[in-house]
């Protein structure tokens, strides 16, 4: 597995990205093909087809995301918690009010080394999270995450 680093952290999930959303988009553009040609007794009919195609992708991106990211989330704070007790002996839980999500998803990235000193300066300079992501000397890869 290649190196994790800013360039080349995003995911993709090639069933979902790449068989699933373009067999909808290419259904839905059908459905709006032929219910523009369709004759008026038929139209109605493809018109609901355009929009429960549209309803179903729209769900099913929603759906996958929220539940994936949800436990994701979950996961990646205790494993921040969890480093940060191990690395400083202090608790992460009395700073996490004052990071943002952007900020503490960020940090996951960062080595063990970099780790409680970006949480600090992050605190002190009020990084973003993308500011966070490129201070980030020793990328420590997440090939896990969805």
């Amino acid at each position: 597995m290649k190196d994790q680093n800013y360039a080349n952290h995003i995911r993709f999930y090639p069933p979902h990205h790449f068989v699933f959303y373009p067999l909808m988009l290419a259904l839905t553009a059908g459905a709006i093909y032929f219910g523009i040609r369709a004759e008026d007794d038929t139209k109605v009919l493809w018109i609901f087809m355009v929009i429960a195609l549209a309803v179903m992708v729209w769900l099913s991106f929603m759906l996958r995301q929220h539940y994936a990211l949800t436990l994701q989330n979950r996961i990646v704070r205790i494993e921040l918690r969890f480093r940060y007790f191990a690395l400083t002996g202090e608790r992460l839980e009395l700073l996490e009010p004052r990071l943002s999500q952007g900020q503490l998803f960020a940090l996951r990235f960062a080595s063990d080394e970099e780790f409680p000193v970006l949480v600090k300066r992050a605190l002190a300079e009020n990084l973003s999270g993308d500011q966070i992501k490129k201070a980030i000397v020793h990328w420590q890869p997440d090939h896990s995450r969805v």
